[in-house]
């Protein structure tokens, strides 16, 4: 990897002297689900380490609750090696790697080795559940694959006593089979231990859900993929820096095939109305805003009546800036990409989130001036960057392995 000249910030930090952003209040990442896709996420977390942006709070669901769980259950020395270890371990290449030729498609023969034989890394065939659909299994059995390798992997590269320590917050959603809930198991509240990230992870049918304290626990992706909201509604609210990084794009072409209609329907679901949530909060926390600037505009005698100080606690000061980072789409992929575990397909989604990271790093549009009735402010990479394709994306200058 290049090494850079690093410089020492006022909070604490190191980065880049030249485009080292600042930070205001707390720096949160949020991750998407999204199996192999998450290789994005690995890449936008290189670029912040590089510049000495280090996240105060790591939430996710399914691979962005095992990511989440790499980056906080590590001390920051050791989160990259641990990222690129365990991205290593859950590579599946097929006896032919076409990978250097084509994306998609021409990943089949990979892709079936990982339906029919799983990750050694990740998961393996469950022979009772392929024999029938119907077996009792139990719910903590019925999947179609066990999830027992990923908890060794897991266990060899998460330090749980670090994560017990809480040097950074940890949140990994998790939605419950009996009542269909979600739920966000937090290490500022409880005790988060590998269960959790597994049953985050544990996305039906193909894999079994988890029992926590008696209840059973399937993959959060499937109730609320993308767990910003538990950040914008985290109490008490603090200014924040929100970097939500996106595997599954909701805008994209009309599909002509039915194989483009599956890939399209993938990506719709898993957005999981990102935007509108996102929307949403964004209306409520102007709302907050206004009441705090028109409480400021009251004579001090009727600010102090009881009444009045009630309706003026709802308002609210915090800004939090949110950095919308959406992973590209890659030549050739299609609605098999989140099983796409080639060394090819890592890399070139890798270096993806490298690139984009980065690019908005040197922007940093959160350091501009804002209105002061905004509470939650987007800034949407999409938007910011001009249409690129991942596969030989400039301004990478790390490496994976």
């Amino acid at each position: 990897m290049t090494t850079t000249k690093r410089t020492r910030r006022g909070n604490g930090r190191t980065g880049p002297a030249s485009d080292a952003p600042a930070p205001a209040g707390q720096t949160v990442l949020v991750l998407q689900g999204g199996g192999a896709l998450g290789a994005y996420q690995a890449g936008v977390y290189e670029a912040l380490h590089e510049a000495g942006v280090e996240p105060d709070w790591v939430i996710g669901t399914s691979i962005g609750a095992i990511n989440a769980a790499l980056i906080a259950g590590n001390a920051r020395e050791h989160r990259l090696d641990r990222l690129r270890a365990f991205w290593a371990r859950v590579e599946q290449a097929a006896a032919h790697d076409f990978t250097r030729l084509f994306t998609g498609l021409a990943n089949l023969p990979a892709n079936l080795t990982t339906v029919v034989h799983g990750i050694p890394a990740f998961f393996a065939p469950n022979p009772l559940a392929w024999l029938s659909a119907h077996a009792q299994l139990g719910v903590e059995h019925a999947g179609y694959y066990t999830t027992a390798p990923l908890r060794d992997t897991l266990a060899d590269l998460v330090d749980l006593d670090r994560i017990a320590a809480r040097h950074t917050r940890l949140t990994v959603g998790a939605v419950n089979v009996r009542n269909g809930e979600m739920r966000y198991f937090d290490s500022r509240d409880e005790p988060v231990h590998l269960d959790h990230v597994m049953a985050s992870g544990a996305l039906p049918p193909a894999f079994p859900a988890v029992r926590i304290d008696g209840d059973p626990y399937w993959d959060g992706g499937i109730y609320s993929n993308t767990p910003i909201e538990a950040v914008l509604d985290d109490k008490p609210r603090r200014d924040s820096l929100i970097f939500t990084v996106h595997m599954w794009n909701p805008e994209g072409p009309e599909p002509e095939t039915l194989w483009q209609v599956m890939g399209r329907q993938k990506d719709i679901q898993y957005a999981s109305r990102a935007r509108s949530h996102i929307a949403r909060q964004k209306q409520i926390h102007h709302l907050r805003h206004v009441i705090r600037e028109l409480a400021r505009k009251l004579p001090d005698d009727v600010r102090r009546a009881a009444d009045v100080r009630e309706l003026s606690s709802w308002g609210c000061g915090t800004t939090m800036h949110v950095v919308r980072l959406v992973a590209p789409k890659l030549d050739g992929e299609d609605h098999t990409k989140d099983i796409d575990f080639t060394p090819g397909g890592i890399r070139a989604r890798w270096q993806a989130g490298y690139a984009d990271a980065r690019r908005m790093l040197r922007r940093a549009p959160w350091r501009k001036p804002a209105d002061p009735t905004e509470g939650v402010i987007i800034h949407d990479a999409a938007r910011e960057f001009a249409p690129r394709l991942a596969q030989g994306v400039d301004g990478y200058a790390g490496r994976t392995r």
